[in-house]
């Protein structure tokens, strides 16, 4: 079977039970809420865990790009009982599985990556590929200091954008009660849909923006190493920068789009914890 087809195939039906699990959770928790002899009973403080604030992105204006851009985002950290979840650019998400060291699941993720052909005169000619959200399937199981993780993004807005799979390894090193520090490094995977919209240069684009016809095919997109850090500013205040580093592959890399194969995305945070 055609690994890209069986992906995007199990994303949608994956989805789905995340569509479901969601349903399920929200109306199991309403249902106990209603039958609870006492209404005004609270939540227990560790089932919820919420943490909002301001965020910037740095990143490439587009994949390939030389200039960087800046982004203003907002950052959240929202979860009910470790199940439900807002984290990052993940907007709304379900741990279907979880335990004490793993967790698998979905989620409706953000994403920014596009190109704009007004933005650089490079890329005059080639169109636009805009951004929209992905469906996210995940897994992570950690054993001791160390967590390995797996990610499929499936474009569902039509953009385009086609399959991501991106594996990563992480080593979680807190120094202090207030400070902890992940790195470790990761690779991404793309399919033929994403590279030829991202990377590639078709007959009519060629003529409109005088770079040489590119065909692209399915492969590794990048190389990367990721770097967290967050510390504790107080019992309420949290700040973080998260920054990865990394190399573009394959047809990403020979493109004629493309104008620096290094890559450099960074999301820094700042959160107030209301519980």
């Amino acid at each position: 079977m055609n690994v890209s087809r069986f992906l995007q195939s199990s994303l949608v039906a994956f989805g789905c039970l995340w569509l479901t699990s969601v349903t399920g959770a929200t109306s199991a928790f309403a249902d106990e809420q209603i039958a609870s002899p006492d209404p005004v009973t609270p939540v227990t403080p560790d089932e919820w865990k919420i943490s909002v604030g301001p965020g910037l992105m740095l990143s490439p204006k587009y994949p390939g790009a030389r200039e960087l851009r800046v982004l203003p985002i907002p950052s959240l950290d929202i979860s009910y009982d470790d199940r439900i979840f807002s984290q990052g650019l993940d907007f709304l998400g379900v741990n279907v599985l979880k335990g004490d060291a793993y967790h698998v699941g979905a989620a409706l993720s953000l994403d920014f990556q596009s190109r704009d052909e007004s933005a650089d005169a490079h890329v005059h000619g080639l169109g636009n590929v805009d951004e929209g959200p992905k469906l996210k399937l995940f897994a992570d199981y950690s054993v001791s200091f160390l967590t390995g993780s797996v990610a499929a993004y499936q474009d569902i807005a039509g953009t385009g954008q086609g399959l991501l799979v991106s594996t990563d390894l992480a080593a979680n090193l807190p120094v202090t009660p207030a400070l902890l520090f992940s790195l470790g490094p990761g690779v991404t995977w793309a399919n033929s849909e994403y590279t030829q919209s991202l990377f590639g240069v078709n007959g009519r684009q060629s003529a409109a923006s005088g770079l040489p016809v590119f065909n692209t095919s399915a492969g590794i997109r990048d190389v990367h190493f990721n770097a967290y850090a967050s510390y504790d500013l107080s019992k309420k205040w949290v700040a973080s920068i998260d920054v990865t580093a990394g190399r573009l592959q394959h047809d990403a890399a020979r493109s004629p789009i493309t104008e620096r194969t290094t890559e450099l995305n960074v999301v820094a945070a700042l959160n107030y914890r209301f519980r």
